[in-house]
């Protein structure tokens, strides 16, 4: 497939009254934009090209999803008066951006070298980052914003599925509520799963879908945490990190994994 053809069947399920197209052919990006407010989003072909490939339809089902919950938070009102319960953290990449593509700054915080928190309301559907003019409209404070958001967190369900490979336990958390790597900050979760531990437990977030604990006995867990982590890296519709984590004394510590090698931090 080239991108013409995968402008083309974006086109195709995405065509609305309200949105228009717009092809750049020097860069390979498709934007997808809302006549009535100017905002929309932009695709990179050649990445969903190679994505295609490997899942066909599915990415195009992805894709599609992706831009209809998207532009739609974008072009409602959104007020945080009343969604108290609706504010949660997201995880992030330090690559992400700090601000709205409009240039209002986004609230965020620093949280390891490979990962950022930032805020959100949930829309049910998706959900809108927090930025300061929607703070200063609402006159709350970023510590307001940051307790209820752990709050509401620590109220997320949190189930498991479990996997034993060459003699180590993997635990999945994949519920798909676009919360699931958030859940890293929970620190009751990773205390209950230090505790319960037999080896070193290892912590990954290589997108925003999926968190994976690793209670890692043997070398070989290393090389397959390393090689299981960069798979869903490679595959996440929002990339994290393909560094996995070492969790101690209440610490998280990115760790580079080297083939059949304890982990160098």
């Amino acid at each position: 497939m080239n991108s013409i053809e995968m402008k083309n069947k974006l086109e195709a399920r995405l065509k609305r009254p309200e949105w228009r197209f717009s092809f750049d052919r020097q860069q390979d990006k498709l934007r997808v934009e809302d006549v009535r407010t100017g905002k929309g989003m932009t695709l990179s072909l050649p990445g969903l090209i190679s994505k295609y490939e490997k899942e066909n339809q599915s990415i195009i089902d992805d894709v599609v999803h992706h831009v209809e919950q998207g532009l739609s938070a974008m072009t409602e009102n959104q007020v945080l008066a009343g969604k108290e319960k609706k504010v949660f953290p997201v995880i992030r990449a330090t690559s992400f951006p700090k601000e709205t593509k409009g240039g209002d700054p986004l609230l965020f915080e620093d949280h390891t070298a490979e990962t950022r928190i930032y805020y959100a309301v949930d829309l049910d559907q998706s959900y809108r980052l927090i930025d300061r003019k929607m703070m200063d409209d609402q006159e709350w404070t970023e510590d307001v914003i940051k307790e209820m958001a752990r709050f509401n967190l620590r109220s997320l369900q949190c189930p498991m599925k479990k996997d034993k490979v060459a003699g180590n336990t993997f635990y999945f958390v994949n519920k798909n509520d676009g919360y699931d790597a958030s859940r890293i900050l929970n620190q009751s979760l990773l205390e209950e799963m230090a505790a319960e531990a037999k080896g070193t437990l290892t912590v990954a977030v290589p997108h925003q879908d999926v968190l994976i604990f690793g209670d890692i006995e043997n070398e070989e867990g290393y090389d397959v945490l390393g090689q299981m982590t960069m798979s869903f890296f490679s595959k996440g519709r929002v990339p994290i990190t393909a560094l996995p984590f070492i969790y101690e004394d209440g610490e998280l510590e990115p760790i580079f994994i080297m083939a059949k090698k304890r982990p160098k931090k």
